[in-house]
Parts: structure tokens; sequence; C-alpha cells
């Protein structure tokens, strides 16, 4: 393939995932995994998996999971497109719907609209977690691990990055 029409690929892949991640890039992830690896075979499992841990554990948005894909893909500039295919879209959706929405503060369908996209939300991050607990390298362990962080975190006030760290320690010493 060209380096033009990864870009394009890049371009129209993102432009497309922008307008339906409600609730920001990782609720995208599925698909995400799905062209990367399973359509356009620009990556593996693994380095996808590798992707979205390396743009969980720096700081700043989760989006930057999208640079690193556009980077594996194309480099510099394949970074640079598959961001703002990804941010310039959504972000111009993000603010027209809100003016529209505060011009429409008495009106009812602003609450109804946002009630109805929370589970739609929670769906998919809950796909995105599944997604990366079936990668490939996934031991038992780490599946069993990653359920119980996951329910201590809903069910206690433990801080989640306490919960990180802890994985990362036992990750590095190579017990998971």
């Amino acid at each position: 393939m060209s380096q033009d029409h990864d870009l394009l690929s890049l371009a129209t892949t993102f432009l497309v995932l922008s307008l339906f991640a409600v609730g920001g890039a990782l609720s995208a992830l599925p698909e995400m995994h799905r062209i990367a690896v399973e359509a356009q075979h620009w990556m593996t499992n693994s380095e996808f998996a590798d992707m979205v841990a390396i743009a969980q554990l720096s700081p700043g948005p989760n989006v930057l999971v999208v640079t690193l894909i556009g980077y594996h893909v194309a480099g510099v500039l394949g970074a640079l497109v598959a961001t703002l295919s990804m941010v310039g879209p959504s972000a111009t959706l993000a603010f027209i719907v809100s003016r529209t929405i505060d011009r429409s503060s008495d009106a009812e369908w602003p609450r109804l609209l946002q009630n109805a996209l929370v589970p739609v939300s929670i769906g998919l991050m809950a796909a995105s977690a599944m997604i990366l607990g079936l990668s490939p390298g996934q031991s038992w362990l780490a599946v069993v691990l990653m359920i119980a962080a996951a329910a201590l975190s809903f069910s206690s006030k433990v801080n989640p990055m306490l919960l990180m760290l802890a994985g990362a320690v036992l990750g590095f010493a190579g017990l998971i």
C-alpha cells in the first residue's frame, strides 16, 4: 500500500469513528480493533493492546491511542491525520450540540438525549474491556485480577490509580 492510501484509510476510518465515539475514544475501541487488526491488518492483537496500554498510562486524553495507531501505520504524518480525523468532527459536533442545548434549556429533549446516551456509553466501554481482556497473551490470572479490580473499583472507594499501580507492579514482576 502507498502512504497516500494509508493516510486516506486512516482519515476515513477515524472520521467515521469520531462521530459515534459516544463517551470518548475508548468507547470506539471495539471498532478500532476490528478495523486495525482484522480488516486492515495494520497490527496484531498484541500490538493493539500494547498501544491501548501506553495510551492509558500516558498523561493526557485517551484519544492518544488513535495517535499511536496512526503513527504505527504511516509515521508522524499518519499520527497527525488520525488524530485530527478523530478529534475534529467530534469536537465540531460537540460544539454545535452544546450551543443548541444552551438555546434549548427549557426543553426536555436535552435531558432525554443525555439519559439515552449513558447506557450506550457504558455498553461501548464494556465491549472495549472485553476486547482488551480477550487479547492474546492474557493469562487466566490476569483476567481474574481484572474482574476483581473492576469489582473493587465499583464497590469501594479504593482509588483506581492504586489498582492500576498494583497491576503494573504485578506485570513488571512477571506474575501476570
